[in-house]
């Protein structure tokens, strides 16, 4: 009963921004679950939930980072960060220039490292610039229209 349960509280808290307890509660009543808000607690607790901002702004239960970077692919956790850090994107010849939030140009580009581009050469990171140096005009120019891609769906 208790994993079934935690199971369907990470289910809930996957599919919607919920920041109090009362809110699950509810949600685990609708799935014909009677818990008291001490259950809950303790499962939050269990399952390591932490609080992160939310898209609304508002704070939210979530799994913590490093929950989530042991499913993620590479690819994925650069994008998650680059979406959460990077400002723009540019390019010059056969190499991609990304600005960052000021001090945060050294994760993002630590994320970019570990993706495994074959086409990548290598990266130099600062405080909000980092410069990715691609083998040909042509691999820097496909990495660069994904990335403007990618910053059109945040935006």
């Amino acid at each position: 009963m208790k994993k079934e349960r935690q199971k369907l509280i990470l289910k809930i808290i996957s599919e919607e921004e919920i920041g109090v307890q009362e809110l699950i509660q509810e949600r685990l009543e609708k799935y014909g679950l009677k818990v008291t808000q001490a259950t809950i607690s303790r499962d939050i607790k269990e399952l390591s939930l932490v609080k992160t901002l939310g898209s609304n702004g508002q704070y939210k239960y979530d799994l913590p980072a490093s929950t989530k970077e042991k499913s993620a692919s590479p690819e994925d956790l650069f994008i998650t960060i680059f979406t959460q850090s990077g400002s723009s994107v540019d390019i010059a010849m056969n190499t991609v220039v990304i600005k960052t939030h000021t001090g945060m140009a050294q994760a993002v580009c630590s994320k970019l490292d570990n993706t495994g581009y074959k086409s990548l050469v290598g990266t130099i990171a600062g405080d909000d610039t980092i410069f990715a140096m691609f083998k040909t005009e042509h691999d820097a120019t496909i990495f660069y229209n994904a990335m403007k891609e990618i910053s059109s769906q945040v935006k």
